[in-house]
């Protein structure tokens, strides 16, 4: 009986060690699952924040090129305002304030323009937008200055 109770206790002995080194590595296993996922959950985190700021850089990027192309077209519009402004002067031209007010109304859309470029947030979401009617307006306003200088010309 002894040599039976020494076994029992053996057998025990090595039952729970089996059932605990198994449950061991069933738990290791379902730890190490969890922690291929929480790595997937924060690569996917890390492509969307290096997406979003590539994306970021990608607009402001396009907005320094933009903001430059754009002030040397304000230039050209000031200069081209200008010329206009001497010929009012010019002998035998004209001299009414319509012509004057119609020059000070191109001279201003021109500022505003201006200003409006200069004022743009770049962390805003709508650069696409803001982009695509900042170019019309300055396309009208290049348009105005032709059809001023074609209907003014004697």
């Amino acid at each position: 009986m002894r040599m039976f109770r020494k076994n029992l206790m053996v057998l025990s002995f090595i039952t729970s060690i089996v059932f605990t080194g198994c449950d061991s590595s069933a738990q290791k296993v379902k730890d190490a699952k969890e922690d291929v996922q929480d790595a997937k959950i924060e690569l996917s985190q890390a492509q969307k924040d290096s997406s979003a700021k590539a994306i970021k850089e990608a607009r402001e990027n396009d907005y320094r090129v933009f903001k430059i192309e754009t002030d040397a077209q304000i230039k050209t519009n000031n200069v081209r305002i200008d010329e206009l402004k001497s010929k009012k002067r010019m002998p035998g031209k004209t001299n009414d304030a319509d012509y004057t007010k119609r020059i000070e109304e191109l001279r201003k859309r021109n500022t505003d323009l201006k200003t409006r470029l200069d004022n743009y947030d770049t962390n805003t979401s709508d650069w696409d937008i803001f982009k695509r009617e900042f170019s019309h307006d300055m396309d009208e306003l290049g348009q105005s200055l032709k059809d001023f200088t074609v209907n003014n010309k004697n």
